[in-house]
């Protein structure tokens, strides 16, 4: 595995993070603790999960399959370089939202971390991520929290997700007149085939010393071997969803197709060369994996060891050439 410090702080993280989201709605306990230590036997030690995953009446239950691995012991606490998040409501599904049970409030914020630690059967939380903008509360507010909760070793870092460029701005210029650390780290949608974050969320990440943590780095499976699979009758979560939708566009299909051609002519397959295309790009940390098993995990970590060549990159710009940087892609 290889290493690299999170944004502009001193902390070591593995360059492919283990995203848990599947864990609980997809993958029972037994098999998500199987492959966290697959994991870790292969030196991830960046986990990535989120209050509301386990989804509807389960709101949490990712959280707590995560917990109860780390209370197995041998070590995996504190191997572990833990991020999850804030934001959502963790009302179930049919159950009346509350007021202030949701959201960047400082009354939510420390709320949603005590319960995040109670489910985790941890004492503190090495990333707490806000996983989406809150337009109401102001970032005065929300850093206020997150000082206390620092102050209280509660909290180490905080990062954002799915923010823009700006608010990445604005939230670290508040931070720096408050005399706090800010964001260190940004989770943002992006991949091959989704590229508007190098408009302007990456220069503001690197700008400002975040590290880039994209998530569906395979974009729902499109750059996973969409077309191959459905061809051979193993479409999987390629069948429905992003992936699925892209494809019904004829252009789409057609971009897709060339690409697997590709990735078939180099001897590579097309999620890895998704993963590695990653690895390549500026402020990258790592992309988030999400694997449903063991089998899957293992194919995303063959990518740490691929080295693209200059022509191959050359060839993936050309079928996927993004959105260009801002303002160049929309002015003169």
């Amino acid at each position: 595995m290889e290493y690299t410090q999170l944004g502009r702080t001193g902390l070591k993280v593995s360059r492919l993070v283990l995203g848990t989201m599947n864990f609980g709605p997809q993958t029972g306990e037994a098999d998500s603790h199987s492959i966290m230590d697959a994991a870790l036997e292969a030196g991830v030690n960046f986990f990535d999960t989120a209050n509301v995953y386990g989804w509807g009446a389960e709101k949490g239950r990712t959280e707590e399959i995560l917990g109860s691995w780390f209370a197995q012991g041998g070590g995996r606490r504190d191997k572990v370089v833990l991020a999850t998040k804030v934001y959502g409501n963790m009302a179930a599904d049919g159950e009346s939202v509350w007021p202030n049970h949701d959201k960047l409030s400082a009354l939510n914020i420390r709320r949603s971390v005590e319960a995040s630690l109670r489910r985790l059967r941890t004492d503190h939380i090495d990333l707490y991520q806000f996983h989406h903008v809150d337009r109401a509360t102001p970032w005065e507010e929300i850093w206020q929290a997150i000082d206390v909760l620092v102050q209280q070793g509660k909290v180490l870092y905080a990062g954002s997700s799915n923010h823009a460029g700006w608010h990445i701005a604005r939230a670290n210029e508040t931070a720096a007149r408050r005399g706090s650390l800010g964001l260190v780290s940004e989770q943002c949608l992006y991949n091959l085939a989704e590229r508007r974050a190098e408009m302007e969320v990456i220069p503001a990440a690197e700008a400002y010393g975040l590290g880039v943590i994209p998530w569906s780095p395979l974009h729902g499976g499109l750059l996973g071997g969409a077309v191959r699979k459905a061809r051979e009758g193993g479409a999987g979560r390629t069948g429905s969803g992003r992936a699925a939708d892209a494809l019904a566009d004829p252009a789409v299909r057609e971009r897709i197709e060339s690409y697997e051609k590709l990735a078939a002519e180099r001897g590579m397959e097309p999620g890895e060369v998704a993963l590695a295309w990653l690895l390549t790009r500026p402020g990258v940390t790592g992309p988030i994996v999400g694997p449903r098993t063991e089998d899957q995990l293992t194919s995303a970590l063959h990518a740490v060891g691929l080295r693209l060549d200059p022509e191959l990159l050359t060839a993936l710009d050309g079928l996927f050439p993004g959105t260009g940087p801002s303002p160049e892609s929309f002015a003169w």
